[in-house]
């Protein structure tokens, strides 16, 4: 599990890069820890006036690896872990010094979100797409689809995008508040760069008073973010989850060509 996260310093500006595109960058412990690790790294980088997050590969991130957690002995105590996990990075880049910008690509299923509502700037590629796949598993939304989502794109839409099971495309992201701007994928960690240029550009007691009031809730938001873990993990041990996760890993193997499949 070495290097699922790479650190890039580029002067004022470090990159922080998910590393498992074979696996689609799904979230796990280890790859939760090793990103609580790196931002510890960051913290201690001199001069530091901005953070990029990124990932490798076509896809941000899956979320949440199905598979691994329903071969757990005990899915409710990996998934308690995994959250708890996914929660204390978020606020951790919340309570980053300098301002977050989040570079993605392709589409960002489930509590993968959450890297995303953290940051303060978004910028997105035409096929970036935003899944939650909640009800579809009979599982309950994480990530902060409940407690951050609503106050970019609001009450209505966000229900609309969870009881609908819908995907929010590139260009709603923008026009609902999601996303900031949409690059071409080829240019997307070129462009996400040179914006944290500019914003290590300015002068950094006034970017560290913006950051704080902007995010001004925290504590609010903490407790949200900790309700979706305890709602979450009484769902998983639902029937429906049972039956939702089952449908979801049937519809998986299906669409797996035989000489993939192993």
């Amino acid at each position: 599990m070495d290097n699922v996260v790479n650190i890039q310093r580029d002067g004022p500006v470090v990159t922080l890069t998910l590393n498992r595109p074979e696996h689609q960058n799904s979230l796990t412990p280890e790859l939760l820890h090793a990103l609580i690790e790196a931002i510890a790294i960051v913290r201690q980088h001199h001069g530091l006036r901005a953070v990029v997050l990124q990932a490798s590969g076509p896809v941000f991130s899956c979320g949440s690896d199905v598979a691994i957690l329903t071969g757990q002995s005990d899915r409710i105590a990996y998934a308690d872990q995994l959250l708890a996990l996914l929660h204390r990075v978020m606020l951790e880049l919340i309570d980053l010094p300098v301002p977050l910008i989040a570079a993605v690509q392709g589409p960002v299923s489930g509590s993968a979100i959450g890297l995303v509502l953290v940051a303060d700037v978004v910028l997105v590629t035409p096929e970036t797409s935003f899944t939650a796949y909640a009800t579809t598993l009979g599982l309950s939304p994480t990530g902060g689809w409940t407690a951050i989502l609503p106050r970019l794109i609001g009450q209505r839409r966000t229900a609309e995008t969870l009881l609908l099971e819908r995907s929010i495309t590139s260009t709603e992201a923008v026009a609902w508040g999601l996303a900031n701007r949409i690059a071409p994928a080829s240019h997307l960690a070129e462009e996400a760069q040179a914006l944290a240029h500019q914003i290590a550009a300015q002068l950094p007691g006034s970017i560290a008073c913006a950051r704080r009031l902007l995010w001004a809730e925290r504590e609010q938001l903490a407790a949200e973010l900790e309700r979706e873990r305890e709602l979450f993990c009484r769902q998983i041990r639902s029937i429906e989850a049972d039956i939702g996760i089952k449908a979801f890993l049937d519809r998986q193997r299906n669409t797996i060509p035989k000489e993939s499949a192993s």
